[in-house]
């Protein structure tokens, strides 16, 4: 998938709000940077942890609420 598709999915998911898009992006990244594991089938060593967090809320494996 285009990552045009992926950002616009992405953003679909957080009812089109780019700064928590953008935050909850940074949070998972810090997640997976600490050991955790990606929610999507991508390799962590060779993917950017931004792209797998992107991906993984695209796909809606993260709920993103304004709380979080």
């Amino acid at each position: 998938m285009r990552l045009e598709k992926v950002v616009a999915k992405a953003l679909e998911n957080v009812n089109n709000d780019r700064y928590l898009l953008a935050k909850a992006i940074g949070k998972r990244a810090n997640e997976l940077s600490s050991g955790a594991l990606p929610l999507v089938d991508m390799d962590i060593k060779k993917a950017k942890l931004t792209d797998i967090a992107l991906y993984e809320i695209a796909e809606g494996k993260l709920s993103i609420s304004a709380e979080n």
